[in-house]
């Protein structure tokens, strides 16, 4: 089976695959042969099945939700940011790092992130997500002031802090695309 994706090009190094929206979408460098996207494709067929198949659970799960009103966005982006430093300054020590500013915002495709400088950014809409899942993006962020990329080096410095990592991702992608729904982006 062929599946249709559309072909991001990029100064990136290496090929990365997304779904959204049913849509595969593929990252790839400049210069990046057709035949080798092809190929990374095939055989990261088995992953694009279960990614797809994932969020039609999550669209299913979502359909019937209402979206979040204004005031509710702006309650848990409160709530947000009482709860999200806490952990920070708590998992900063255990990971080993220090950080910058920490920012609560409303986010499209992520849960957070990490600048090269240590500021680290949240999505108000972790709040709706189990403690455990909060921390595990907490502790996330912070292993980047150690390695920014997903490299094993990178997992290894997760699963110092929360050896039960997997777990808590697990719980993230199972149900966070039904939390992204509650959001109407018009």
């Amino acid at each position: 089976m062929m599946i249709s994706y559309k072909i991001i090009r990029s100064g990136r190094k290496t090929l990365a695959l997304e779904v959204r929206d049913g849509e595969l979408i593929v990252r790839a460098p400049y210069r990046m042969p057709e035949r080798v996207i092809e190929s990374f494709i095939k055989e990261k067929q088995e992953w694009i099945g279960r990614a797809i198949r994932r969020q039609e659970k999550q669209e299913k799960e979502a359909s019937g939700e209402e979206v979040l009103s204004e005031n509710e966005i702006r309650a848990l982006s409160e709530e947000a940011a009482r709860r999200l430093p806490e952990f920070v300054r708590e998992y900063a020590p255990l990971v080993g790092v220090t950080y910058g500013k920490i920012s609560i915002k409303l986010l499209k495709s992520r849960w957070g992130s990490c600048s090269a400088k240590g500021n680290l950014n949240f999505n108000c809409l972790l709040a709706l997500a189990p403690e455990e899942v909060q921390c595990y993006v907490v502790v996330h962020e912070l292993c980047h002031r150690k390695e920014m990329n997903h490299s094993r080096r990178f997992w290894a410095e997760v699963g110092k802090v929360l050896p039960d990592y997997r777990l808590r991702e697990k719980w993230l992608k199972e149900h966070g695309g039904a939390l992204m729904k509650k959001i109407s982006w018009q």
